[in-house]
């Protein structure tokens, strides 16, 4: 039986077209997906997403990647932590900085996806979905 993990696939997506200097990468939309996104822009990782729709069933998010002015990778880890198989679950006190605050760690709490510097501000911890550095 094939279990197909969708957030893997997109982080995949994301780390092997910023590794062939892609413009950009379209992946299949979802809440969760969205909200990683969100947290990628808002921490310098990419440039830019926006919603599109190729066909009628399935909206796709075009994510815009990000690279310095001599065309290096703005991404250089972009990593699934909590599997299904395997969730990776970390309290309020166990959250640290990823390279010393260079690094996001994006987590699923009670208040939503949230990066571990909002976790630490809102005093929450949840389950590590990914680490971008």
């Amino acid at each position: 039986m094939c279990m197909t993990d969708p957030i893997s696939d997109m982080l995949t997506c994301v780390r092997n077209a910023s590794v062939i200097m892609r413009e950009s990468v379209d992946v299949p939309s979802s809440k969760v997906k969205k909200a990683i996104v969100k947290l990628l822009k808002e921490d310098g990782f990419i440039k830019d997403y926006k919603e599109i729709s190729i066909d009628e069933k399935q909206p796709t998010i075009r994510i815009y990647l990000k690279y310095g002015p001599l065309k290096q990778q703005v991404i250089n880890r972009i990593e699934r932590v909590s599997k299904s198989s395997r969730r990776i679950y970390k309290k309020v006190d166990e959250i640290e900085k990823i390279l010393g605050g260079i690094g996001t760690a994006i987590y699923s709490t009670s208040k939503g996806i949230i990066s571990d510097k909002e976790c630490r501000k809102l005093k929450v911890g949840g389950e590590l979905l990914c680490i971008v550095s």
